[in-house]
């Protein structure tokens, strides 16, 4: 009698339908790795310090940003066209809707290091050309998110009380504010400069003003509905991002400021640099200490790897590049001596998190559905009679 062999099934990893799978739970908060990663090539570049191989390390690290944002476009891409539904619960999930902020700043962050550093590599033209076209897609996506999720949150989300997650839409024109400025010298003298800085003083202060109304609410939970949850517990960071993006903004302004605005509003520009910049580092520096002592409490607790602590990368890198400014516009040892601080524990957050999520990637449990996620997958059972 013929024998029928069995039916090789098509290998995995090149179906289709498994690779659509694989990014199902991928969610918009992963844009956050490529911010992190951007943020030490392009914090890492302005350092007031001389290394040796510093600049070729953050033009490296500046490339992998790259990459790794041309791959989360492809699988996001994968998710909106395979897993729709899951797209929308995302936006109707207030814990993960106000992470389309962090698409607007990825783009921002790469773009604007494809000027500070890529241009070694790929040259000046490419390098502008890159950086107006992820400025100009991040800045149009930040704004609109910026819009959007708070109309959701009005209108959609049922919210309990107020987290840090809360500042990721409002904050992304504030890093088109502080990144703009480098486009300036590649526009047509006059107008067309002009027009440039003062919409990134405009976005600057759409951003500011929002977060000024936040914060107080994001405060406010802590002190009266006690500490966040343990993996939400490293968010508390992202209020760092504000305080030293709009520092570094406000130092971009004051070098863009001469030559293109008249003397009393450049010169205006220059002290509103230092006089705004101080007590707003003093603060960041202030909520850094209250923030690092909740971690090291929750981490106590037992507080594991998490997604948020993503959150130790790219507002602290901020804070590195608005100590950068004030150093460079005040010539104090102190401020240099504080952005190189601020780099180191930016590196070793940057290598932790990196490490952890890669980890996570290989073993599948980031990728995994929540239940899977935090359970594992579950045993297989057999009926018997």
């Amino acid at each position: 009698m013929a024998t029928l062999a069995p039916s090789r099934p098509a290998p995995l990893a090149t179906t289709p339908g498994v690779r659509a799978a694989s990014v199902r739970h991928l969610g918009p908060h992963w844009y956050a790795s490529v911010m992190g990663t951007a943020i030490v090539a392009n914090a890492g570049a302005g350092l007031p310090v001389q290394v040796p191989g510093l600049r070729t390390a953050c033009t490296a690290v500046w490339a992998l940003s790259l990459a790794m944002l041309l791959t989360l476009l492809t699988a996001r891409a994968l998710h909106w066209a395979h897993h729709r539904d899951q797209a929308r619960a995302h936006l109707l999930d207030p814990a993960v809707a106000p992470f389309y902020g962090c698409l607007s700043m990825a783009l921002l962050a790469v773009g604007g290091g494809s000027l500070i550093v890529g241009r070694d590599w790929i040259g000046l033209p490419a390098a502008v050309a890159l950086d107006a076209v992820l400025f100009t897609a991040g800045t149009v996506i930040g704004l609109a998110v910026a819009v959007a999720i708070p109309y959701l949150m009005i209108v959609h989300h049922r919210i309990e009380s107020a987290t840090p997650v809360w500042l990721l839409p409002v904050v992304a024109p504030m890093v088109s504010a502080a990144l703009g400025p480098l486009l300036l010298p590649h526009l047509p003298a006059g107008q067309a400069q002009q027009t440039l800085l003062i919409a990134c003083y405009a976005m600057f202060g759409l951003s500011l003003v929002a977060t000024l109304l936040m914060l107080p609410l994001v405060f406010g939970r802590l002190v009266m509905g006690g500490p966040l949850p343990l993996a939400l517990t490293p968010a508390l960071f992202l209020v760092l991002g504000p305080l030293g993006q709009s520092t570094t903004a406000a130092n971009a302004f004051a070098d863009a400021a001469p030559g293109l605005l008249p003397a009393p509003y450049a010169q205006g520009f220059t002290a509103f640099a230092f006089l705004y910049g101080v007590p707003v580092m003093g603060f960041a520096l202030l909520w850094l200490a209250l923030a690092g002592a909740m971690v090291v409490r929750a981490r106590r607790q037992g507080m594991g790897f998490a997604m948020t602590w993503w959150a130790f990368t790219f507002p602290v890198g901020t804070c590195v590049t608005g100590a950068e400014g004030l150093a460079r516009h005040a010539g104090l040892g102190a401020l240099r001596w504080l952005a190189i601080g601020l780099y180191v524990f930016l590196v070793v957050a940057w290598l932790v998190a990196g490490r952890h999520t890669v980890r996570g990637l290989f073993s599948g449990a980031l990728l995994a559905g929540p239940g899977r996620a935090l359970a594992g997958p579950r045993p297989v059972t057999v009926r018997t009679r």
